[in-house]
């Protein structure tokens, strides 16, 4: 995933009942838990965690 790319953002961050989609505003390399993406929705809100709670946009 790179900088711009739509994504699908898991509710086990969003605490929704389902996916959302969010496009890619940061990749960070983390040392302790690794690969951490941030994602902003339509509306504003922005999620962050490690790149497994997030998928590529078909």
């Amino acid at each position: 995933m790179k900088l711009g790319d739509y994504v699908m953002i898991s509710p086990d961050i969003t605490m929704l009942k389902a996916w959302i989609k969010g496009r890619v505003i940061d990749v960070e390399d983390n040392s302790f838990v690794g690969i951490v993406i941030s994602a902003e929705t339509e509306d504003g809100n922005v999620f962050f965690g490690r790149a497994d709670m997030f998928k590529p946009v078909a």
